[in-house]
């Protein structure tokens, strides 16, 4: 029985990839399935902001996490309208509270994320002064957690090359998002938690992606404790998680996991013999492209 999302990936929609013909190793023509990119510009009232690579769904929850992740939109602030034109590929977010950020927008930082992710100077303050709530993650839950994620329908499976997250709580997986830039999908949940005021303290973040300094980062802006992965971690990622107190947990595939910080916060309620392994040769179609 599948899980039921609150939101998920839509691999039959054809506006997200499309076919294209080639050759395999033996020189046979092959049809296979691509993932999209749009070019997307954002603009915070009358300021353009950053133009960005994405798939192109949900440019609204897009728009509205990374202004939040790059703390340009404030807890106080207050939406009074996202507009978003499909021919122009711009979307313009509006608020009540008048913003310029010219100074903010000279200072970038870009990282590790691919399609050129990028965090601005005065993020690390904030990040600094986050607290990150008192948790608690069941063993149980992330086996459950990682079965039901790595078997849901995904352009993931479909094409490859996208990276998925997914905002959870306990053993329940709640909202799947994907993209050609890991960033870009942690800041369509972050803006799908800011438009339905959504609280952190309680809640998982997966991701297929590694584990970087700004997957931390953004997670731990968000006021989520816990981050896992399937894949790896780079040193500044755990510097940062640790600074930070975030439980980043990675290589977490069948009953395999290793925690790297804030391992006071799992509880180890269920025995890892009693979980199957993940078949051999089990490796989701274009992982190598997003590892």
């Amino acid at each position: 029985m599948s899980h039921e999302y609150l939101l998920k990936p839509d691999p039959q929609n054809e506006t997200l990839s499309t076919s294209v013909s080639g050759i395999d190793h033996t020189g046979k023509p092959v049809e296979t399935r691509v993932v999209t990119e749009k070019a997307l510009t954002l603009y915070l009232n009358s300021q353009e902001v950053v133009t960005m690579m994405t798939i192109g769904d949900h440019p609204d929850l897009l728009a509205v996490g990374y202004l939040k992740n790059q703390n340009m939109l404030k807890p106080d602030d207050v939406i009074t309208g996202i507009d978003y034109d499909d021919d122009l590929q711009v979307v313009v977010v509006r608020t009540e509270r008048e913003t310029n950020y010219e100074e903010k927008l000279k200072k970038k930082v870009r990282t590790s994320g691919c399609a050129q992710g990028t965090i601005f100077g005065d993020v690390m303050d904030s990040f600094d002064a986050i607290a990150l709530p008192d948790a608690k993650l069941k063993t149980s839950w992330l086996y459950a957690l990682t079965k039901a994620i790595n078997t849901t329908p995904s352009l993931y499976l479909e094409a490859g090359a996208i990276h998925g997250c997914v905002l959870c709580q306990q053993d329940k997986p709640l909202v799947y998002m994907e993209d050609v830039g890991r960033h870009n999908a942690v800041d369509k949940i972050a803006g799908w938690m800011t438009v339905n005021n959504i609280v952190a303290d309680d809640k998982i973040f997966y991701t297929t992606g590694r584990l970087t300094s700004e997957m931390v980062i953004k997670t731990v802006m968000m006021g989520i404790p816990i981050l896992v992965s399937r894949s790896g971690f780079t040193a500044w990622g755990v510097e940062l998680a640790r600074k930070a107190g975030l439980t980043l947990i990675g290589r977490a595939r069948g009953k395999r996991f290793v925690a790297l910080s804030g391992a006071e916060r799992i509880d180890f309620d269920m025995n890892p013999e009693d979980v199957e392994e993940e078949p051999k040769g089990a490796s989701r179609k274009g992982r190598e492209a997003v590892e």
